[in-house]
């Protein structure tokens, strides 16, 4: 078998096995942060930073929400990372956006923080941070979510079907799934323009 096949077949493995109930559940807490005005903070780090950067303008632009993430600030993130550390700069930055009980914390992660193990440590003070406050937490992780799934509100867990392809698999299924939540009929508030150029 090549690679490609068995990398396509994992593929519709994945999907095959991806809890509905839970992406339902996502688009749900999204609803009711635009409905109450509040804020959406994506946190992803190396590939889920460029996946959270996209997923950005998708729910600005098609679901009409107030969205933003702090990768996108190469200056700040630089600036913070140097003076104060890697394990706070999502967290400063949080306390710096005044995160609060309207708001919600969307992690886009392969692992989903796990202190114990030091992956992602700025991911797990993140999440401390907005339950201090009531902010609410939803996810797209991989492998078994780690702190993320722990306390997330709603939180998708991308199947493992092969321990060798945890991370390209998770990271192509984070877009797969904000894809979903903003073509999902309750969510989408804006046309995109190829659906809207027949």
């Amino acid at each position: 078998m090549s690679h490609s096949v068995r990398h396509l077949k994992e593929t519709a493995e994945i999907t095959a096995r991806i809890n509905p109930a839970d992406c339902e559940k996502c688009v749900a807490e999204l609803i009711a942060v635009r409905e109450r005005g509040g804020r959406l903070f994506i946190l992803g780090v190396g590939g889920s930073a460029a996946n959270a950067s996209h997923a950005v303008n998708d729910l600005r632009k098609i679901a009409a929400i107030e969205a933003y993430a702090p990768t996108d600030n190469v200056s700040e993130l630089t600036a913070r990372t140097n003076d104060e550390g890697w394990a706070s700069v999502f967290v400063e930055w949080l306390r710096g956006s005044r995160l609060n009980a309207k708001d919600c914390v969307f992690v886009l992660s392969v692992g989903g923080g796990n202190l114990e193990k030091n992956v992602s440590p700025n991911l797990v003070s993140a999440l401390q941070l907005a339950k201090q406050v009531g902010a609410r937490i939803i996810g797209i992780v991989g492998r078994d979510g780690g702190h993320t799934a722990k306390v997330a509100d709603a939180c998708v867990i991308v199947p493992i079907v092969n321990p060798e392809t945890v991370t390209p698999h998770s990271e192509a299924f984070q877009a797969v799934i904000w894809h979903l939540f903003v073509s999902h009929p309750d969510l989408k508030a804006n046309q995109t323009k190829w659906e809207s150029t027949r």
